[in-house]
């Protein structure tokens, strides 16, 4: 093992790891109440877990960097990101009811505990098992929406309680077929949300409504594929 293959894959751990960095700067905008910043900082942490994975294979971080669990790492970093500022950010923002805003937000956070804990949380086969806890999208697009408090907690109550459910949602980086259209129209999404985000709070209503096409493309294609791997 060569100092410099070492020194490439202990950056790549790093590179994860500056992840919760991003996490706690949107974490400082919350407790602010600039929620623009939060947002747009938990892009650039989902824009450091939509790479690093791959960094992590070309590095071949297992064999230059043992003593390290890369997917450990992921793991942490992700659940700050994706769960817990999420979390707190719906409920600084007063998007749900306020008898119900404690208890939606610990549905959250409990669920993904347990969601994040399982053994087949990601499956061989590249889904994930249950709703992938994708905290910090329903937490943008209920703040982008505007929609009643309560609705609001049920989707979110709904989605917790999907957490459970053992139904396989696709991997999108690591799917095999369909993952090209999957992975172009991810990527107009993802630059749309950016755009979206930095125009806050000007953003465009239709602008918003019609991004909602791809969550709604990645739900059924999953639904799709997942009845396909059942029934084999």
């Amino acid at each position: 093992m060569s100092i410099a293959s070492s020194a490439a894959a202990r950056a790549v751990h790093a590179f994860t790891a500056s992840g919760a960095v991003l996490g706690l700067l949107a974490m400082s905008a919350v407790m602010a109440g600039n929620f623009r910043s939060a947002f747009l900082w938990l892009i650039a942490a989902t824009a450091v877990d939509a790479v690093d994975g791959w960094l992590a294979r070309l590095a071949r971080v297992d064999a230059h960097a043992p003593e390290i669990d890369g997917g450990r790492l992921d793991d942490l970093v992700d659940y700050v990101t994706y769960v817990f500022v999420p979390a707190a950010l719906m409920l600084q923002a007063d998007l749900f009811p306020a008898a119900l805003a404690w208890p939606a937000a610990a549905a959250v956070v409990l669920s993904s505990a347990y969601g994040f804990s399982r053994t087949d949380a990601k499956t061989a086969d590249h889904f994930f098992t249950g709703f992938p806890s994708y905290w910090n999208i329903v937490a943008l697009y209920l703040y982008l929406l505007g929609m009643a408090p309560a609705w609001n907690a049920a989707i979110v109550l709904g989605l917790a309680a999907a957490v459970f459910v053992p139904i396989g949602y696709l991997y999108p980086s690591r799917m095999t077929a369909g993952r090209g259209p999957t992975l172009a129209l991810g990527a107009v999404w993802a630059a749309a949300m950016v755009w979206i985000v930095w125009r806050m709070p000007e953003a465009s209503e239709r602008a918003v409504l019609w991004s909602l096409g791809y969550p709604v493309y990645y739900v059924v294609l999953s639904l799709i594929m997942h009845a396909r791997r059942v029934a084999l």
